[in-house]
């Protein structure tokens, strides 16, 4: 029972650091480091601030990721047996490797924008008209990002959605249901 304990607590915690913090950075981040005083300000405070997240994310998300197979583990019985949670658990899988691969690319993207230094952007994510000219590819990296530092938090949040659903497929009532519907 201690082990799957701190199975769930490794996956909710990590899960929520992913997407809260994501979503901050997006929401918050990105917007205040266009308050700095110049183009190339701003592109130097959302570099720092993204390249700050990123360890936490990293152990975040490998938190996460050690919880769910641990939880995997610890339910495998019940996945195998009860009605609906096999698919609950496919759909949690694929939305997870889409997650991640976001993420993934999402970084890649952010190591070019910040291995160009202070990068001319009205925001962290929106290229200056500089920046088009000067550097047309990190601006293509920058719009990516635009769009990518949404997809995360939609996709973890679907995570979380997912989460909730399956902490309910766990209540005994749904498990004898489903159990008697095989």
């Amino acid at each position: 029972m201690a082990r799957n304990t701190l199975s769930r607590t490794l996956h909710d915690v990590g899960l929520s650091a992913w997407f809260g913090g994501t979503l901050a950075n997006a929401v918050a981040l990105n917007a205040a480091a266009g308050e700095a005083d110049t183009d190339s300000g701003t592109g130097r405070v959302a570099n720092a601030g993204w390249d700050r997240w990123t360890p936490v994310n990293a152990a975040a998300i490998g938190a996460h990721l050690v919880g769910s197979v641990g939880q995997l583990r610890a339910n495998r019985q019940r996945v195998a047996a009860q009605q609906g949670v096999a698919g609950m658990s496919t759909l949690k899988t694929l939305v997870t490797a889409a997650a991640l691969g976001a993420t993934a690319y999402s970084r890649v993207l952010g190591q070019r924008v910040s291995a160009a230094g202070a990068v001319p952007s009205k925001s962290g994510t929106k290229p200056s008209k500089r920046t088009k000219l000067a550097q047309a590819d990190v601006a293509a990296a920058q719009q990516q990002l635009d769009t990518l530092q949404w997809v995360i938090p939609a996709l973890t949040g679907v995570l979380v959605a997912i989460s909730s659903y399956a902490g309910e497929q766990q209540r005994p009532g749904e498990v004898a249901r489903g159990l008697s519907q095989v």
